[in-house]
């Protein structure tokens, strides 16, 4: 699958320990994100969680990816959750940028698909923010864990969604199943 990885090494073993022609070099070059996704891929691949499936559209661009989470109990059980993971060239030093595509009744991803989750933030105040030592296996863990042990009505990004979870936590239970059957199956 990491058609990314044996091209480096392919371009490795062309170009030998040191470079004969620098312009040459130019044009081969590869980017610090490029060779730390090839590691970090591979690493999330034979880390994945049950509940998740990775997909590369296009293998040589390890830096866009699609997440399937389908959560296997709580509210989201039995749907299937999209995500879309953009690595910007400047990471380690930033986050991805992730976008939920299904359309989701959930007090931390709004139905437009932002999601709040402290590690794809640049600056946190609560110091558990986005870090040059995470991973995309910190990332995808994260994500599925917006299902279940980090599900948090306490700090909403979909205020709306958090509060009729405090009013009513059975009609919640069946906005996200009537969202689930009609946009996550």
């Amino acid at each position: 699958m990491l058609t990314l990885a044996s091209k480096l090494k392919r371009d490795d073993g062309v170009r030998g320990p040191r470079a004969s022609n620098p312009a040459s070099d130019s044009t081969r070059r590869v980017s610090v994100r490029d060779k730390l996704l090839v590691k970090e891929v591979a690493d999330l691949e034979a880390n994945l969680p049950c509940t998740c499936k990775v997909n590369f559209p296009d293998p040589n661009k390890l830096h866009y990816f699609q997440l399937t989470v389908t959560p296997d109990e709580g509210y989201y059980q039995g749907g299937k959750f999209q995500f879309e993971t953009e690595v910007p060239d400047a990471y380690n030093m930033v986050p991805p940028k992730v976008k939920c595509l299904t359309r989701i009744w959930h007090p931390n991803i709004t139905e437009t698909g932002e999601i709040c989750l402290s590690l794809l933030r640049e600056h946190s105040i609560d110091g558990t923010g986005w870090a040059p030592t995470r991973t995309l296996k910190d990332i995808v863990w994260g994500l599925n864990s917006l299902f279940t042990d980090l599900l948090n009505f306490d700090d909403p990004l979909n205020i709306e969604a958090a509060e009729h979870h405090l009013r009513d936590k059975e009609d919640f239970r069946k906005k996200v199943e009537d969202y689930i059957k009609r946009y996550a199956r």
